[in-house]
């Protein structure tokens, strides 16, 4: 039992009323001799409290404080306000300013969606930059970031530089003409590279916004044109365990689920396998973007200078533990009742093969970035982790040790994710499978690929953080009936799963939480989606996708086939054509803007193993200890990663060409550093 001195308790904000009388924050007060109040005070607010174990004097406050924080889900909200709510996502469109501004909602029996934070009126009005939106006061940025994000490039380039960037491209400036415009864009600048006069510059809040893209340039990977194989979305790959695929998109809607991939297409790739052989063995793996793109290439497809497929990409791990692309199967919708256009494109044997074979591949990248972005990234981090945070607010007070625990992985989660309402995944913005069970290995599973970075790097963070969890859970839950008994916990998982994710509520995979080990994995999934998931999926996006040859977040022409009119012009100069499916000078330039930026760590990130607020951190001996011990484990983990990135048998992270693997390195710098693992979703 923990309690606070005889005759004292805490108020919401852990001022300390002693006796009744709050004792002041002026030094010279009577009530605050030598210091004594504010050691009382740092001690009372640092001590966590069970609801059941909570003081007498404070119990009061406590439900008070929550009752406030979740208000009644009525009124306009104020940038003041400390409010904490739940709301579908309606605020994505604007059909104000056009019926092509319109957004369906998110959220709900049509289409599924976590909740985000309410921030207005029920039926909200699209809010627009530079206006701010709404987030609980506690939420917002400090000034340092405030810089780096509102202030600093992303602010500066898509609304000073955009506009000036399409007043500037002629109607015959729209495609870069070859390889070398593309990297100067990249040497020499933006502005010198589509002829802008300094003047621009001197005209935006940070005066080097352009050469920053300059300057970062030095660590960014041209890799071979493209790259489908991604260190940016490591999550996307998995192991084909059925060949050929088959969609589970409805054929009377999709056309038939059966692919046109066949055994003839990807034998002469398998060393000498059968197809078969190379299942068992675990050779064949698939990035399948085909159901997740199918539905929506209609619209796609019909908007001006878009063009996708819906793609699925078939690799052969080979000796040397490298996975290489063997065929691509590129699907369109269907043109009748019952078919659908498909056609698979295999590696290059000539001149006009490997042309195709780029088109192809890049195809694949460009649908790798959507559905990173907006599933991987977007949806299973920022947007899947928004409704714990507002469920820790609303039903877990600031004195548990649950809040306390989760408090460093959830900063400035919510202002980030308002910021891309606005800017990125709203109207006109800009944007499992590798392991088997194995009780032998030292995490219990065994990788598929041996040398595959984002695993086995992950695996040991992952194993770091369930650790420290499973001490701090045990050391305050030492049975489970504690629990089961705490009102606060159980609210805040109820709300979090029947709320927060109510539409996937009736899901089987939820967890009960009614002992020691469910709460820690539920703990430990959320800290790993904050910190080394997120980061994984976000600090290399520049520096590894940021040369959009190698990785186009769009792109603007189909591949011609041999009976069409475009397939002539492709056979007389396929390079122009290839550069013309690209983006444009003005989508590219768009584009590095909002990877570099969304690349970038603040000065005052917050890492992994590190608490910058020791002060309303924790009292207690035993944790602080725990806590020490997971800060020194991430720093031999750091080690460790360094030295594999030094081992020539790890071609995946070492060799010619290969930039090392840094993204799971908890620690890192300012800047766009490829590396590092923020506390939190703060960017």
């Amino acid at each position: 039992m923990r309690s606070a001195p005889a005759g004292s308790s805490v108020n919401a904000h852990g001022l300390t009323i002693a006796y009744g009388i709050p004792l002041s924050r002026n030094k010279s007060s009577p009530y605050c001799r030598i210091g004594q109040c504010q050691t009382m005070k740092s001690r009372l607010y640092r001590m966590p409290y069970l609801p059941n174990e909570t003081p007498g004097g404070l119990r009061s406050l406590r439900e008070k404080e929550l009752r406030d924080i979740r208000g009644d889900g009525k009124g306009v909200r104020k940038l003041s306000d400390r409010v904490y709510d739940f709301d579908v996502y309606n605020d994505l469109g604007n059909p104000d300013k056009g019926i092509d501004l319109a957004r369906p909602t998110l959220g709900g029996e049509k289409i599924p969606y976590p909740r985000r934070c309410r921030t207005d009126m029920h039926a909200e009005s699209r809010v627009e930059k530079p206006l701010p939106m709404y987030v609980p006061r506690d939420e917002q940025f400090e000034e340092s970031k405030q810089d780096t994000v509102s202030a600093g490039r992303l602010k500066a380039v898509l609304h000073n530089l955009i506009p000036s960037l399409k007043a500037s491209i002629s109607a015959n400036n729209h495609d870069f003409k070859g390889f070398l415009d593309i990297d100067n864009l990249y040497s020499e600048g933006v502005l010198h590279e589509l002829g802008l006069k300094d003047e621009l510059v001197k005209q935006l809040p940070l005066p080097n916004v352009v050469s920053n893209i300059q300057e970062s340039n030095r660590g960014i990977t041209k890799f071979d044109t493209p790259k489908i194989v991604s260190r940016i979305n490591p999550v996307g790959i998995e192991r084909l365990t059925v060949f050929p695929p088959v969609s589970k998109l409805d054929p009377e809607i999709y056309g038939p689920q059966e692919s046109a991939l066949k055994e003839e297409h990807i034998l002469g790739y398998l060393n000498g396998m059968t197809v078969q052989q190379a299942l068992e063995e675990n050779k064949l793996f698939i990035l399948d973007h085909h159901d997740a793109y199918l539905p929506f290439l209609e619209r796609i497809n019909a908007l001006d200078g878009r063009k996708a497929y819906a793609t699925r990409t078939v690799f052969f791990l080979t000796s040397l533990g490298t996975l290489t692309p063997i065929a691509i199967e590129l699907s369109l919708p269907p043109s009748g009742p019952s078919s659908c256009s498909k056609r698979v494109l295999r590696p290059a044997v000539d001149a006009t093969s490997n042309w195709m074979w780029q088109l192809a591949k890049a195809h694949v990248s460009s649908n790798d970035v959507g559905v990173h972005q907006l599933v991987n990234h977007w949806l299973r981090t920022h947007a899947s982790l928004e409704p714990f945070i507002l469920a820790t607010h609303r039903q877990m007070s600031a004195l548990h040790p649950i809040f306390k625990l989760l408090d460093p992985h959830m900063r400035y989660t919510m202002e980030i994710n308002a910021l891309a309402r606005q800017i990125l995944v709203n109207a006109d913005g800009v944007i499992e499978g590798m392991a088997v069970p194995d009780p032998t290995k030292p995490h219990g599973l065994k990788l598929l690929i041996e040398d595959y970075p984002y695993a086995t790097d992950g695996l040991q963070i992952w194993s770091a953080i369930e650790n420290w969890v499973r001490t701090y859970v045990n050391h305050y839950y030492p049975n489970s009936s504690l629990i089961c008994n705490d009102k606060e916990l159980q609210a805040w998982y109820y709300e979090s799963v029947n709320v927060g994710h109510g539409d996937l509520s009736q899901e089987s995979w939820w967890p009960t939480l009614d002992n020691a080990d469910n709460l820690v994995s539920v703990l430990t999934t959320l800290i790993w989606l904050a910190s080394a998931q997120h980061a994984a999926l976000n600090f290399g996006q520049y520096p590894y996708g940021g040369y959009v040859p190698s990785r186009p977040p769009l792109m603007r022409r189909l591949i011609p086939e041999e009976n069409e009119p475009e397939y002539a012009i492709f056979l007389v100069d396929p390079q122009k054509y290839f550069l013309s499916a690209m983006p444009s000078v003005l989508q590219a330039t768009k584009f590095m803007a909002m990877v570099d930026t969304l690349s970038t760590h603040s000065p005052d990130e917050e890492y992994l193993g590190e608490r910058q607020q020791p002060s309303v951190w924790t009292s207690d001996a035993e944790i602080i200890d725990a806590f020490y011990e997971f800060s020194a484990e991430l720093r031999r983990i750091e080690k460790e990663i360094d030295r594999k990135n030094l081992d020539t048998s790890l071609r995946n992270r070492c060799g010619a060409g290969v930039l090392p693997y840094e993204l799971l390195a908890p620690s890192s710098g300012p800047g766009v550093t490829c590396r590092g693992i923020p506390n939190s979703v703060s960017i």
